[in-house]
């Protein structure tokens, strides 16, 4: 295989960089909770990411992005504390290389290729992604001078196990992190910081985020209300679980979602709606990744369909 010397090996992106700083409090904050071996998968999953999208675009004397970081950071964020660093590297590959270069690299991918990633392994090792979890540690430099919380804090209760079992979930807890999770969905307050920070700088869209966070909240409460004794209430769909993150960091990728504005309201909404849908009524606890993915996938006709009703309305 012949490789060309591209004119720059990495491609700055300002916005993609800057979606990696927002996540930087959030990584940080991965490792007091869960200890060093947090950053030590980051480190992981980074390298093999870089490198699957080196593959492709060094060949064709092309650099690689920016945006494969995001990638592998919200792909990692996205992980229980315990799974296999093996398992992480089978995922960001097949994120990359199908969930990207395989539509052609930057700018051209249907799907979100974390989200892809993370499927693939929710799908094939669904033990290691549903069933083992950690308790966070607490106190002093909590993870920053640990490996990991231990055999004694393994747990199979997260947030949303708890409320199916009818037990009581500390709001506090939920809003500062100290909960078991996937490592990068546990704080609400740094969620939250990153995404005003995305918002305020202009590297994500509030549309996207906000109608995903109405749509959630408005069926929630419907359905909630109703009496369904698996749905809970809107407060609490929003800050457990992976749906605030996934909001703010998932659903505004740019390229797989859509570029009206229409269209993005519409998206958001049903992203939202459809994962308190699949968390409430399905075996699967959390249902925002497989929303994204399904919503990819309509992203195309989506914006087509707002572009072609304007342009009637245009007309008339």
């Amino acid at each position: 295989m012949a490789f060309k010397k591209p004119d720059k090996l990495f491609l700055k992106q300002r916005v993609m960089l800057k979606v990696c700083y927002a996540l930087i409090p959030i990584v940080l904050a991965s490792i007091y909770l869960f200890g060093l071996r947090s950053l030590t998968l980051l480190a992981v999953v980074v390298i093999f990411g870089v490198a699957s999208e080196a593959v492709f675009v060094l060949k064709e004397g092309k650099p690689v992005t920016s945006a494969v970081f995001v990638t592998c950071f919200i792909f990692s964020l996205s992980l229980p504390p315990l799974v296999p660093f093996w398992m992480a590297v089978i995922g960001i590959v097949a994120g990359v290389a199908v969930g990207k270069m395989a539509f052609g690299g930057f700018g051209q991918n249907t799907f979100n290729p974390a989200m892809v990633g993370r499927c693939f392994i929710y799908i094939t090792f669904p033990t290691q992604m549903t069933n083992e979890w950690v308790e966070p540690l607490r106190g002093g430099a909590g993870g920053f001078g640990r490996w990991f919380s231990g055999a004694d804090a393994l747990t199979q209760a997260t947030p949303l196990t708890l409320f199916r079992e009818g037990s009581p979930v500390s709001i506090e807890s939920l809003f500062f992190g100290n909960t078991s999770g996937s490592l990068g969905e546990t704080s609400v307050l740094l969620i939250l910081l990153g995404g005003a920070y995305l918002f305020y700088t202009g590297a994500a869209s509030y549309r996207l985020a906000g109608s995903c966070v109405l749509g959630g909240i408005v069926l929630s409460g419907v359905l909630h209300g109703l009496g369904a004794p698996s749905i809970p209430s809107p407060l609490m769909t929003l800050i457990s679980g992976s749906f605030l993150f996934g909001s703010v960091f998932v659903v505004t990728e740019p390229v797989s979602g859509p570029k009206t504005k229409a269209g993005q309201w519409i998206y958001g909404f049903i992203i939202g709606g459809l994962t308190v849908v699949l968390r409430g009524f399905s075996n699967f606890s959390e249902g925002i990744m497989f929303s994204v993915l399904l919503m990819n996938a309509f992203v195309p006709v989506m914006d087509r369909a707002v572009r072609e009703l304007g342009r009637k309305k245009a007309a008339k």
